[in-house]
């Protein structure tokens, strides 16, 4: 069973996502809140597998309370909602550790599938908005020598795997182009976050573009 909490602050929206999950097998939303500040401590009392998180929101914001709970140390995976593919506090949310984003007016199917697949481990990376938020931020950031540093770190199938990290693959896409089971790949990608110093999948993308061991372009045609 996966264990959902909504942070929303209109509460017709709210009801409709949890009625769309709520019809879904194997989906249970056990929380619901109006703003960051109630989302933080829902969540920690709570203790879902996926939030679903508006980004702006009065008060404490998306971004905010992303980091609080990152902060605190939840197991949850957080999802970001977004009224604009061209959101520009998307990428923030990245950094500060969610796993990724999804429009609000996301077919019902792609809404129930994204809380699958973030519920898996995977991020919610691959669509094309994603990547043009990430080139954006790059442009506007200096790719700096001691962030691409970090990657030394990492053997080289670890770098190949961070390479297919940037094209918004999941593991058992990763796994049919390398010729690796998917449990492989899981361990594979757990080790790098490690090696990096870092909580998630999306971080590691935005740290790949950020340094340039990744350029924009470079993963589009990627093999």
């Amino acid at each position: 069973m996966i264990k959902i909490v909504l942070v929303e602050d209109q509460a017709l929206l709210r009801a409709g996502i949890r009625s769309i999950l709520e019809t879904r097998d194997g989906m249970r939303v056990v929380g619901e809140a109006g703003d960051g500040a109630e989302g933080v401590e829902v969540v920690l009392r709570t203790h879902p597998d996926v939030v679903l998180m508006d980004v702006r929101m009065p008060g404490v914001d998306g971004i905010e309370a992303t980091r609080r709970l990152m902060a605190a140390g939840t197991g949850a995976r957080i999802v970001m909602l977004t009224t604009f593919d061209h959101d520009e506090y998307v990428i923030q949310a990245l950094e500060a550790g969610a796993a990724g984003f999804l429009l609000k007016d996301a077919a019902p199917d792609r809404l129930a599938d994204a809380v699958r697949v973030v519920a898996a481990g995977d991020s919610l990376l691959a669509p094309a908005i994603t990547r043009r938020l990430i080139e954006t931020h790059v442009r506007q950031a200096t790719a700096r020598s001691e962030l691409l540093g970090r990657f030394a770190a990492l053997t080289e199938r670890e770098r190949e795997i961070a390479r297919h990290l940037a094209r918004g693959l999941s593991n058992a896409d990763i796994g049919a182009e390398l010729y690796l089971s998917e449990a492989t790949v899981k361990t594979h990608v757990t080790r790098l976050l490690s090696k990096l110093g870092l909580r998630s999948r999306a971080q590691a993308i935005v740290l790949a573009y950020e340094s340039g061991f990744v350029r924009p372009g470079d993963a589009e045609g990627a093999a």
